[in-house]
């Protein structure tokens, strides 16, 4: 190797070595300023923002609730696993099946299929809020569906008493043909719907007699 050739490599040589220092360097001054002014407010102000936005109140079954809800979160999932009421199921998880119903403002709703962060300045109510909380009675939907026993392995009825709730709501004396409509949305499992439209009809037959 002539003289020529061996200044260039090693100008390659040190070029590369200064380079990859430089950037050690650089990461190590940035890695310090985080550290030196990680309580600063203004390097904090954003995190503090978006830890504050995600505590939020939800109106669940008449209380006031505060929960912890991340951005793309959806309802069944905070019912479920912030606030314990797991009588709202989740089966298949993309608006199909209607085992995770609740009612909004009295409409039914896939819980699956809504973010949390909709639902706020809204009255939510699932399954565990239908019973008289003093007393501890039952609902009409929820009386009819103990009488009738329409369910077997009863994965599905939380969703469809909901729905049922609904229902009779907006129609107390409908025809077992318009039950199965209103009821369209649910599925059922087990396949045992002669025995859930017996439940809406006497359901709406209790309705009416109040």
């Amino acid at each position: 190797m002539d003289q020529a050739e061996s200044s260039t490599v090693l100008e390659q040589k040190y070029s590369r070595r200064t380079f990859i220092k430089g950037v050690i360097a650089t990461g190590a001054t940035a890695s310090s300023a985080g550290y030196l002014f990680r309580g600063s407010p203004l390097l904090g102000a954003a995190t503090y923002q978006t830890a504050t936005e995600r505590l939020i109140t939800l109106n669940v079954n008449g209380q006031e609730r505060r929960v912890d809800v991340l951005p793309h979160e959806t309802l069944a999932m905070t019912l479920r696993y912030k606030l314990g009421l797991t009588g709202t199921k989740l089966g298949c998880d993309r608006a199909e099946c209607g085992a995770c119903t609740v009612l909004i403002d009295g409409v039914s709703q896939y819980g699956c299929s809504m973010l949390t962060h909709q639902v706020r300045g809204r009255a939510v109510t699932t399954i565990e809020g239908l019973e008289d909380a003093d007393t501890g009675e039952l609902s009409i939907v929820q009386q009819a569906v103990m009488e009738e026993g329409g369910f077997q392995c009863a994965f599905c009825a939380p969703g469809f008493i909901m729905a049922m709730t609904e229902m009779i709501e907006v129609n107390p004396n409908p025809t077992r043909e318009e039950a199965r409509i209103a009821l369209s949305g649910n599925l059922c499992r087990c396949a045992d719907y002669d025995k859930i439209l017996t439940c809406a009809m006497r359901a709406a037959e209790l309705a009416r007699s109040v």
